[in-house]
């Protein structure tokens, strides 16, 4: 009886690892349904209109980001491990999106899940770890320059202006070209629009907290406030609606409207696999994969990390922990279900998710009053979207990424280690010219900084009668040949030839190719009638294999003298074995 209810507790403890909902739902309070219930609902509030605007930077039609945007607060209720992460289409990912699929809703779709399936492999792999070779200057390097491209991007809606060219050069030729030819009633609103976010985002940031002192009365003004400024996207896109609704109604079609969507709810189907282009001929799912080429690994990887760096950053502030691997499992099965209700890729929002985590969500039960009101918006509120002015969703998006541009980081990185500018500047320009290149630029830059550091590791180098040479750092098959070098040059080839010590009290990590020319070291240190003695050697549990294979290279009496004299040579004693 015992074993069988150990087996049963196991097994229940394995499946609250696959499915955390067990670990918070059985303990749920009112309470914290209320906080839930309010948090979703000024989430979906800021939800709605975002993802109307990140679809317009997908390429897509505007009811896609609303497709989009319910299926992950289902999903990650079960499997996340955050309370505050929504998931959902951001401005990085939207963009990501249309530099791959060119606007084409059937292959974002498929794109998904192709996405989700690779998110969901790494998850069940446990290879989380790979998204540590991306570094913070490339990652800083991306933003800031996805950032430059959304937001000037939506400069033409904000102008009111027509075939303006996608790719970033083009397009900032084009629109200033254009100027002349922009609409007064979209500049106008647009840049109403503009003024009216800063101002309810300058309110809100310098609001006092509830504890600052003061009456009943100024503290529901503060919350008051803060609410508004909160639902600043959806006040402002609501009130514009209005404007460009009454206008049309008077015949004065003045404003860039949105015009017809599609209503209700997408249909539950299995993504497309084939495609058919204008001219009627049939693109197959080969053609359709390939076509996508490095978005492949270059979507899913900026997916985990926005979404897991988001995760850490509130766990962190919040006082919780995550499992990076299910949230990696979160959002690849978010992608891959999405998929069947037409979503083009999601990930984690950082606005969102800190709009959540203010309002004050207990646990990711707000994340589905959020997908409720997505739904709701889908099902009812369809045919009122027709009237949104394009430009003022063009002001939502470029005040959403401003945040993102973050030239201060240039002086951070200057003072600590200039050498980090380089896969920062990399990555920040080419990815003017493909986002994906970008990522791929400064992910091979950050690569090469990473070998040239193994490659070359620091050697400090003093006189104590015989050269003592300290290594900084462990030592494999990059670092023999200027480890060779340094010592033929400061040893072997000075007349006459001199003896050194090795101190290894910083290695930690060897590897064959280092023994093979470390042997090769030792025959020539012997025939010229010299020593070469290591120091301060680790020993850990791969050390008998090390001594095997050290043992093919070296005579007994080296191995001998390898152990036994270990400082013999250096005069007063300054360097002990």
């Amino acid at each position: 009886c015992l074993s069988a209810v150990s087996r049963a507790c196991c097994s229940y403890s394995t499946l609250k690892t696959w499915l955390p909902i067990l670990s918070w739902l059985p303990r749920y309070k009112l309470k914290w349904l209320q906080m839930d219930l309010l948090a979703g609902l000024t989430v979906g509030l800021t939800t709605v209109p975002q993802a109307l605007a990140y679809a317009e930077v997908a390429g897509l039609p505007v009811q896609y980001g609303l497709y989009s945007a319910f299926m992950g607060g289902f999903i990650y209720a079960l499997l996340g491990t955050s309370k505050d992460v929504t998931l959902g289409p951001t401005a990085i990912m939207s963009l990501l999106c249309f530099s791959v699929v060119g606007g084409q809703p059937h292959r974002a779709v498929l794109l998904s899940l192709l996405c989700g399936l690779i998110q969901a492999v790494m998850a069940l792999l446990r290879l989380g770890f790979l998204l540590d070779f991306i570094s913070f200057p490339v990652i800083k390097g991306f933003t800031c320059a996805a950032a430059v491209t959304i937001g000037f991007g939506q400069v033409k809606n904000i102008l009111g202006l027509q075939g303006i060219p996608h790719e970033f050069f083009l397009e900032v030729y084009y629109t200033f070209y254009k100027i002349p030819e922009a609409r007064i009633g979209d500049v106008v609103l647009g840049l109403l629009c503009l003024a009216l976010l800063v101002m309810l985002l300058y309110m809100k940031t310098n609001l006092g907290s509830d504890d600052t002192p003061g009456s009943t009365y100024s503290r529901l003004a503060r919350k008051l406030v803060w609410t508004v400024a909160t639902m600043r996207n959806a006040l402002v896109v609501v009130a514009a609606s209005f404007v460009a609704f009454s206008w049309d109604a008077y015949g004065h079609h003045v404003f860039t409207i949105t015009g017809k969507t599609s209503q209700g709810l997408p249909p539950f189907r299995p993504p497309p696999t084939s495609d058919t282009t204008a001219n009627g001929s049939i693109v197959s799912f080969g053609e359709i994969v390939e076509g996508f080429g490095g978005g492949l690994a270059v979507i899913p990887f900026m997916g985990l990390l926005e979404s897991i760096a988001i995760a850490k950053a509130f766990a962190s502030q919040n006082d919780y922990r995550i499992d990076a691997n299910q949230e990696l499992l979160a959002i690849g099965v978010t992608n891959i279900m999405g998929s069947f209700v037409s979503a083009y890729p999601v990930t984690g929002s950082f606005g969102r998710t800190a709009v959540n985590s203010q309002t004050g969500v207990c646990t990711p039960a707000g994340g589905i009053v959020t997908s409720v009101i997505v739904l709701l918006s889908l099902a009812f509120l369809m045919p009122a979207f027709y009237y949104i002015p394009k430009a003022s969703l063009a002001a939502v998006i470029i005040c959403a990424v401003a945040p993102m541009v973050d030239y201060h980081v240039v002086a951070k990185i200057w003072r600590i280690r200039k050498l980090d500018l380089l896969p920062f500047t990399v990555t920040f320009l080419m990815s003017f010219w493909q986002v994906q290149y970008g990522i791929v630029g400064g992910v091979a830059v950050s690569g090469a900084l990473l070998l040239y550091n193994m490659a070359r590791p620091q050697i400090k180098v003093s006189d104590h009668g015989v050269l003592v040479m300290e290594l900084g750092s462990g030592l494999s098959f990059p670092a023999t040949e200027y480890l060779s070098s340094i010592i033929h040059t400061q040893a072997l080839q000075v007349s006459p030839p001199r003896s050194v010590v090795l101190d290894c009290h910083h290695v930690s990590i060897i590897d064959y190719s280092v023994i093979s020319e470390l042997s090769d070291l030792l025959r020539q240190f012997k025939l010229r009638e010299v020593r070469l003695v290591f120091s301060r050697l680790q020993v850990r549990p791969l050390a008998p294999t090390l001594c095997v294979l050290a043992s093919v290279f070296v005579s007994s009496y080296t191995l001998v003298s390898f152990f036994l004299q270990p400082l013999a040579l250096c005069s007063g004693g300054s360097t002990s074995s």
